[in-house]
């Protein structure tokens, strides 16, 4: 089949986050000006660049994360995993600000190094950011899309000494749980490696 996106696609759900998937999650805590917690996980979230290392998460509309980041310049991004998905999932109730989801969820607060948010001590991993960028992305038209996105550079990286394999990550042991379309998730189980060709002049 084939649709222009601006008529409609006549299916029962929208494919786009379905076929746009798995995306990482990025489950964002931070602590306003006045010291009250958030946690908030976005699927529409990811690395930007590796040197310096940059991640960014975006919303359709302004939520708690995103003006606490604007205000304080700062945030954590938790990593999503399979034995916290329950959890994972409590923490995206659209609760009132000031109230801290990770009371909600039974999660626990960590001190972070390097900024006042604090990480989730019960995720195998956190990014400690700064906020670099604030922006508002366009539509064709030049008009504002709706759409907020926070570009933060990490400056500090914990680890769950559980999650490593002779010095390297374990994605199936930290199972990375990632957000495909609809109600649906998925979390890494297997994994496979390709080494990137080089090219030879033939």
């Amino acid at each position: 089949m084939f649709y222009e996106a601006s008529k409609g696609h006549g299916l029962p759900h929208d494919p786009l986050k379905a076929i746009v998937s798995p995306r990482p999650i990025g489950w964002i805590s931070s602590r306003s000006a006045s010291g009250e917690l958030n946690l908030a996980p976005y699927s529409f979230f990811g690395p930007l660049s590796g040197r310096p290392m940059l991640v960014w998460f975006s919303s359709e509309s302004e939520k708690d994360s995103f003006s606490i980041a604007r205000e304080t310049g700062e945030f954590v991004a938790n990593l999503a995993s399979r034995d916290l998905a329950e959890k994972i999932n409590a923490t995206s109730v659209a609760a009132p600000r000031g109230t801290s989801e990770f009371g909600i969820a039974g999660l626990t607060p960590a001190p972070s190094r390097l900024i006042a948010a604090p990480r989730v001590a019960e995720a195998h991993a956190a990014l400690e950011c700064k906020v670099t960028d604030i922006f508002l992305p366009k539509l064709l038209s030049g008009e504002p899309a709706g759409g907020l996105v926070v570009v933060g550079q990490v400056i500090g990286v914990h680890i769950d000494d559980a999650v490593l394999t002779d010095g390297l990550f374990d994605y199936v042991k930290a199972g990375n749980l990632t957000r495909l379309g609809y109600m649906d998730y998925a979390s890494v189980t297997e994994t496979f490696a390709m080494r990137r060709p080089r090219w030879e002049k033939g």
